[in-house]
């Protein structure tokens, strides 16, 4: 899907939960550093290890998050490698993801 921009205006109060929860896997960055730019990509990349043993893959949003220092202006990107908070496999934040990205609501 091409890339799309949505203000907080433009969030679904419904949506309201699950953008507290990609918020405040930004917030647990714990520096001074200020997101200018979010990528959220939806995908079974989240393995859970069941009782048997096995693996399962499961839904999750990955979020790759381009900051700014607020002293000293450096930029970087924070992946889920960095920081695995950026992997949220909360329901509400998939469904969150998929209202975002289906053609009924672009």
């Amino acid at each position: 899907r091409p890339p799309a921009r949505y203000t907080q205006d433009e969030i679904p109060a419904e949506q309201t939960p699950a953008m507290a929860a990609v918020v405040a896997a930004l917030v647990e960055l714990g520096e001074d550093w200020q997101a200018v730019q979010v990528w959220a990509r939806l995908g079974k990349d989240v393995l859970t290890l069941a009782e048997d043993g096995a693996y399962t893959m499961i839904d999750a949003v990955s979020l790759t998050v381009e900051a700014v220092h607020a002293e000293t202006k450096g930029r970087r990107i924070f992946t889920v490698s960095d920081y695995p908070a950026f992997i949220i496999t909360d329901p509400s934040a998939v469904e969150f993801f998929r209202f975002f990205t289906t053609a009924s609501n672009r």
